[in-house]
């Protein structure tokens, strides 16, 4: 793994932004970021500042910014370590205008492409995961379900811990392309996932199948771990077709 620059320092990054409006939207701040880590001035790798500085700079609250983060997380356009910090990713430059092109295209034909797809990467990611994920990865993960748990009746808090639950998955695979695929098609989905979430019933089930999931892994079963997110792929496609347009 390369070590990362922390060049341009922290207090630079920060005093490079401008503050934004009071109550401004989450996905107003993940643009004021992005036009930030994309205008070239950042070299890729480099460590960000920490929320509170973003926060400060940005004036507004921590929240905000952690939730923009997250959601560029999401996109693969930052990597959030735990305990070390969010670095900026060395492929965003590359990635970004690909999954901006394929959201121009994306009509209801191709989403229903995509959902296929995508559930045969989430299975095929699992069942390598069941024996490659390291111990602190399957950690984390159980802190993503316990997320889920905690987020109650709050759709999006638990749409961000289902997605962070699966990107763990990826990326205990230790396999970057299947981390930057499944990345690209869950940020081009995600309209689609929010809008397949209706009630807490749906919110039940879906933590149940993840439980099913994480239960599996943590036994190193893969047939188990690949039969746990199949069953939850069924599910999971199920409600997202239900949001698209009739055929």
């Amino acid at each position: 793994m390369p070590a990362f620059p922390d060049r341009p320092a922290t207090d630079e990054i920060s005093a490079s932004l401008s503050s934004v409006a009071s109550g401004t939207a989450v996905s107003a701040v993940a643009k004021r970021l992005l036009d930030l880590f994309m205008g070239g001035d950042i070299a890729p790798g480099t460590r960000l500042p920490p929320e509170r500085q973003l926060a400060t700079a940005l004036g507004i609250g921590r929240s905000a910014v952690r939730e923009a983060l997250a959601a560029l997380e999401i996109l693969g356009i930052v990597d959030v370590r735990p305990g070390s910090g969010t670095y900026l990713r060395g492929s965003a430059s590359e990635l970004l205008p690909e999954t901006l092109s394929w959201g121009l295209m994306l009509g209801e034909p191709r989403t229903r492409e995509l959902i296929e797809v995508r559930g045969a990467l989430e299975v095929f990611a699992t069942e390598l995961a069941a024996v490659r994920m390291p111990d602190e990865a399957l950690k984390r993960l159980g802190q993503h379900l316990a997320a889920m748990k905690e987020a109650g009746d709050n759709h999006t808090r638990f749409i961000e811990a289902d997605l962070k639950f699966h990107l763990e998955i990826a990326r205990g695979v230790d396999n970057s392309v299947l981390v930057t695929l499944l990345q690209s098609i869950r940020s081009l989905l995600r309209i689609w996932v929010e809008r397949g979430l209706h009630d807490s019933g749906d919110a039940d089930q879906a933590y149940d199948e993840h439980a099913a999931v994480h239960d599996a892994l943590l036994s190193r079963d893969p047939a188990a771990a690949a039969a746990a997110m199949r069953s939850h792929m069924v599910t999971a496609t199920e409600r997202l077709l239900r949001t698209l347009p009739a055929a």
